[in-house]
């Protein structure tokens, strides 16, 4: 049963979060065996407490929701493909934030009236919380004068200043991380016009001095608190085109920035 990754290059640079358990995931005999193994280890659970595990597709009800699924279960429909097992992988790496994603459209369901989510519009929140599960890049910057300049000229869409003129922060006091699933499954193949949702979080310094496994729990755990706050999505994400992210492309120079097919200038309203 050979994994859906075995393609995918886990050296690329922003897959590094990832790489450890991807390459073991990638090596597995049996795929969602593996998943379910370290679910198990991990202890991950829904926000209901139940235990997570990855199933066929087959186990999802006809006129069930998938969120609504997961939530009354714990079981998530995960076929044989790239998207699902990315999606899995996503599970692993940050259960808390899954966890508060699968409760907030529960959530919308109930509100909705409906168990089959399609008989009834999504909602702004839904949609929200959709648009981030499935295409959330998440910017780290440090709390200070520079990463708040470099918040404001990402917010304007001046890619020069956020790529060029900010570039070395992020070697140093800034960060990319992928949460979209469907983000990565684009990069498995990367094309320039790539953009992600992107949710902007200011951090303390401390925070740069911590190991890989202790930012990705330090993540996992701030931003489930965040989306905690009502329409804690709505209106805060930003677009940005990932590989204009310093060292994940080649050839960045300003040439490279100045495809406003790519990087496009902010509309006026």
């Amino acid at each position: 049963m050979s994994t859906p990754a075995a393609l995918i290059d886990w050296s690329q640079p922003w897959l590094k979060p990832f790489r450890v358990l991807g390459q073991r995931l990638s090596a597995a005999g049996d795929w969602r065996l593996a998943l379910n193994t370290l679910a198990q280890e991990r202890g991950i659970c829904n926000y209901q407490g139940l235990p997570i595990s990855f199933v066929a597709q087959a186990e999802l009800p006809a006129a069930t929701a998938y969120e609504a699924f997961i939530g009354n279960s714990g079981k998530v429909p995960t076929r044989d493909n790239l998207h699902d097992f990315l999606n899995a992988l996503i599970w692993l790496s940050f259960p808390t934030i899954k966890a508060r994603l699968n409760a907030l459209q529960a959530a919308e369901l109930a509100k909705a009236g409906t168990l089959s989510g399609s008989s009834k519009p999504r909602g702004a929140a839904r949609d929200a919380a959709t648009i981030f599960d499935e295409n959330a890049a998440l910017l780290l910057v440090q709390d200070n004068a520079a990463g708040h300049a470099l918040i404001a000229a990402l917010r304007q869409h001046l890619w020069q200043q956020v790529f060029i003129e900010h570039g070395p922060m992020f070697a140093r006091d800034a960060e990319v991380w992928l949460f979209g699933h469907a983000l990565l499954e684009k990069l498995v193949r990367p094309y320039k016009a790539i953009t992600a949702h992107t949710l902007v979080i200011s951090v303390p310094e401390s925070y740069f001095g911590l190991g890989d496994e202790a930012k990705r729990g330090w993540i996992d755990q701030h931003v489930a608190a965040d989306l905690t706050q009502q329409d804690a999505l709505i209106g805060r994400l930003t677009p940005l085109p990932v590989l204009g992210v310093p060292g994940w492309s080649r050839d960045q120079d300003q040439d490279f920035y100045a495809d406003a097919a790519v990087f496009r200038p902010k509309r006026s309203r």
